[in-house]
């Protein structure tokens, strides 16, 4: 892999990108907090070959709202699950909507 092509991948939301302690330090939080994340299946970050732990910007997103919810008073776990059922309806709602105009755009055909 060049230098170009490394580079190129910065932009990709799912590039694991950020060590740990990166991360921590841009959310503004521990890493046992990523941890705690980690171990509630919210995010499962990749792994170095060193065995340490890589995080893309989409978890640092994840991670971040987790973090809103425990800063609110929610309790970690319950934060996970929150997020979870938040990402299972957007995609309840995507497919819905797709179905929508599937049928739509089928019955402007008839």
């Amino acid at each position: 892999m060049t230098a170009d092509d490394s580079y190129g991948r910065l932009d990709d939301d799912d590039y694991p990108a950020y060590t740990m302690g990166r991360a921590a330090e841009m959310l503004g939080t521990t890493q046992g907090f990523l941890r705690a994340i980690g171990e509630a299946r919210l995010i499962t970050p990749l792994r170095s070959e060193g065995g340490h732990r890589r995080y893309s910007r989409y978890q640092l997103r994840i991670a971040a709202r987790a973090r809103e919810l425990v800063d609110q008073g929610t309790p970690i776990e319950a934060a996970c699950r929150i997020i979870i059922l938040e990402d299972q309806l957007e995609e309840a709602q995507r497919i819905n909507a797709e179905h929508r105009r599937a049928v739509s755009g089928h019955t402007a055909d008839i």
